[in-house]
């Protein structure tokens, strides 16, 4: 019986996503993709305890310290570390920049909310703070193009 080398292990990832205001659009992504916000309070505790992370740099985000430029959301099936609260699998991670976006995004989300789905998860999201912006009908499908709270476009098909 011959061995196989083992296959390294998948990479963890996130999608690294500038924003204004990145508490409110981590709210808003948990809602739209139904995702936990993740919940770093005991690493910050700990990092504050040490003096490794000033105070002005938390702040208070659903009735728990967070970290003041940037926040995650994560799937709520996925793996996380519980010391950290840091998710292991699919994750968005909102990071504060100073400029407001300009031009299109080079990346964007598709949202797949199930055939015959559309327009319901269209309103949702549109409850939640999001705007349609075009309705697209193609040879190759159909979808309706949106813009989170902070004007980043995704699309729902």
């Amino acid at each position: 019986m011959t061995q196989t080398p083992a296959s390294p292990a998948p990479l963890h990832w996130k999608i690294v996503i500038d924003a204004n205001d990145p508490h409110a659009q981590a709210g808003f992504w948990a809602a739209a993709l139904r995702y936990e916000v993740e919940d770093n309070s005991a690493l910050i505790e700990k990092l504050l305890g040490f003096g490794a992370l000033p105070e002005e740099a938390t702040v208070e985000f659903h009735g728990r310290r967070a970290f003041r430029d940037l926040i995650a959301v994560r799937h709520p099936e996925d793996p996380f570390e519980e010391e950290s609260g840091t998710g292991l699998g699919r994750r968005l991670l909102f990071q504060r920049v100073p400029e407001a976006k300009t031009v299109k995004n080079r990346l964007h989300l598709d949202l797949h909310p199930g055939e015959g789905r559309r327009e319901e998860e269209v309103a949702r999201l549109e409850g939640l703070g999001a705007r349609a912006l075009r309705r697209v009908a193609e040879q190759g499908g159909e979808w309706v193009v949106m813009a989170d709270p902070e004007g980043n476009e995704f699309c729902v098909q």
